[in-house]
């Protein structure tokens, strides 16, 4: 049995009684659209969702039946990214802002508003206003934020230690030249800061749990981790964080933006991840000593 809190910014699916020390966050599968957004984009409704982690929350879906709760965005990426911090505005993109310190994400469109999708696209044909920009990040990400700490607290409460488990998808084309000449692609990608946000002993659970489904896993390349593993990984404090990058290739045609015929196949194998992370943690006690 689950329960479920829906609101603008996010759903939030919770087990009756939460039995692992494991929350589960989406924070790019949104796809509730806004009208204001498609009627000042440049884009086509295929290309403004090129950005999108497309169906990760059906992927991770099991979770709250196995004793985790599950937080999903309601938001689009392109339209507030969760995943950055919510000083990253783009003066490019947002009437107002005055230049800061050069920083990368930022000057590739890539702020808490981003300029672009994938491929360097951009959204709109104009700048929007700055009380548009603190809109959305009152309406979007302080409710998903508050919503996570407050779970990461209450694990930390509750088992004395907490992991989030931040769920992505990345394009097939970011690994290109990420394994050795001759040796098969990782199929998914760990991030945990380089050891900054979890615990190996964390961080090694989880990737038994997706080798023993049969699936190639590497590790903090291309993606360690963005803004969600820096804010919330503090493994000194029982606070972890991994983020997991599936490449979309194993389920969808990028192209399209549709599921695949192997989409319902791929579900079973990360249903039984997600099972295989859940019985590792149920398992394992406390973390303390990692």
């Amino acid at each position: 049995m689950t329960m479920r809190t829906a609101t603008e910014a996010y759903d939030l699916i919770r087990p009756l009684r939460q039995r692992v020390p494991l929350v589960f966050s989406s924070p790019h599968s949104g796809r509730a659209y806004p009208a204001q957004l498609l009627a000042r984009t440049a884009l086509d409704g295929r290309m403004i969702r090129s950005s999108e982690d497309a169906w990760v929350d059906e992927l991770f879906a099991g979770a709250p039946r196995l004793g985790a709760p599950l937080l999903l965005a309601n938001a689009p990426r392109a339209y507030i990214d969760l995943n950055r911090a919510p000083d990253e505005l783009d003066p490019a993109l947002i009437e107002g802002v005055t230049r800061s310190p050069h920083n990368p994400r930022i000057s590739s469109g890539l702020g808490v508003i981003p300029r672009v999708v994938a491929q360097g696209r951009s959204i709109y044909r104009g700048k929007i206003a700055r009380a548009e920009a603190e809109d959305r990040l009152a309406r979007f990400w302080q409710p998903y934020h508050a919503a996570m700490a407050a779970l990461m607290a209450e694990t930390r409460a509750g088992f004395g230690e907490a992991v989030l488990i931040d769920c992505h998808s990345m394009p097939h084309e970011a690994l290109e030249g990420q394994s050795r000449p001759g040796a098969p692609r990782p199929e998914v990608v760990l991030g945990d800061r380089f050891g900054a946000a979890a615990g190996r002993g964390v961080v090694d659970r989880i990737e038994a749990a997706f080798t023993a489904a049969g699936l190639r896993v590497a590790r903090n390349a291309p993606f360690a981790g963005a803004y969600i593993t820096q804010a919330y990984g503090r493994p000194s404090r029982g606070h972890h964080a991994v983020q997991i990058e599936i490449d979309r290739a194993l389920y969808m045609d990028e192209a399209r933006i549709e599921k695949s015929a192997d989409f319902a196949a791929f579900a079973g194998v990360m249903a039984q991840v997600v099972a295989g992370i859940v019985a590792a943690f149920a398992a394992s006690g406390s973390l303390a000593a990692e």
